[in-house]
């Protein structure tokens, strides 16, 4: 049964990879290759150098070589497992550009005779198109390119250190070079700064969570009712916590119920129906499990 569930575990690793490098192999091709700015780490400075070499090489062969050594220092000293999905990864995304060009497809500059403006729509498109596929691979495997491999091998030769600021250099130093490699044009600079904006956003709300919700806490004299009228119109479970009102010297109940962003006007309407009731609300990031309730 184990060696099926890891097997069953292996493919689903192996899909979450090729489907990632897919989705940022694509960005890559149709945003970013042809318009004149970098992404940041490793990626970027083989986005530099293919430009830097006039594109006699290939920037699929460059991409290959400038991640796949670490990925193999990865695999050897770090996660044998991790060092191979990250290359799958890094493989597919760098066959993409080949393929789509095997097909005959044009980028967004050559499709659409692209102004030199058009280069911000390129950047927000790669960013937003890249950061998605940077965060399915770091939720399913914590990393998601050379920089996190340099990362990963830097801590495992010294766990103490902070190797956050890896990725700062990294993408600062892209930031930097990119002003001299292409042209000293701040365009460039700005464009990859928004790239990485762009991504890091989507990263941060990929990582956050899709099926997110808000979770109340109600304290309430009136715990029954509430609860009937919470599990009855909202479909969901409820939590009494007995609690004590410091400023009354009475004791109430606590009711906590996690609903969805579409669901909180009828929560509104439910609290403000008992006067003598007090709601607070947060955001949940990432909820487990089945949180409504069955029917």
């Amino acid at each position: 049964m184990s060696k099926k569930i890891s097997v069953k575990v292996l493919i689903l690793d192996i899909i979450f990879a090729v489907v990632a490098g897919i989705i940022v192999g694509t960005a890559y091709y149709f945003f970013q290759n042809s318009n004149g700015f970098a992404p940041g780490g490793v990626g970027g400075l083989a986005t530099i150098t293919h430009h830097l070499a006039n594109g006699a090489v290939s920037w699929s062969i460059l991409m290959i070589a400038f991640n796949l050594p670490i990925f193999v220092l990865v695999s050897a000293i770090v996660d044998k497992k991790l060092g191979l999905m990250l290359s799958i990864y890094m493989l597919v995304q760098s066959f993409m550009p080949k393929l789509y060009e095997f097909a005959g497809l044009s980028a967004y500059c050559q499709a659409n005779n692209a102004e030199d403006f058009n280069i911000v729509f390129a950047c927000i498109a790669t960013g937003v198109i890249s950061g998605f596929g940077f965060s399915l691979m770091l939720r399913r495997f914590g990393a998601s390119g050379g920089t996190y491999g340099i990362s990963a091998l830097i801590k495992k030769a010294k766990p103490e250190l902070n190797i956050a600021y890896v990725s700062f250099i990294m993408d600062t130093s892209v930031v930097f070079i990119a002003f001299f490699v292409y042209g000293m044009k701040i365009t460039p600079v700005i464009c990859t700064l928004i790239n990485l904006f762009v991504a890091n956003v989507i990263v941060d709300h990929g990582l956050s969570g899709i099926k997110n919700g808000y979770k109340f806490e109600i304290v309430t004299p009136h715990p029954t009712e509430i609860s009937e009228e919470l599990m009855t119109r909202l479909k969901h479970g409820v939590t009494s916590i007995k609690v004590h009102g410091m400023y009354t010297d009475t004791d109430k109940y606590m009711l906590v119920c996690i609903i969805n962003k579409r669901q909180i006007g009828e929560m509104m309407k439910i609290i403000k129906s008992y006067p003598d009731t007090f709601a607070s609300f947060a955001k949940v990031n990432e909820v487990f499990g089945n949180f409504s309730r069955k029917t």
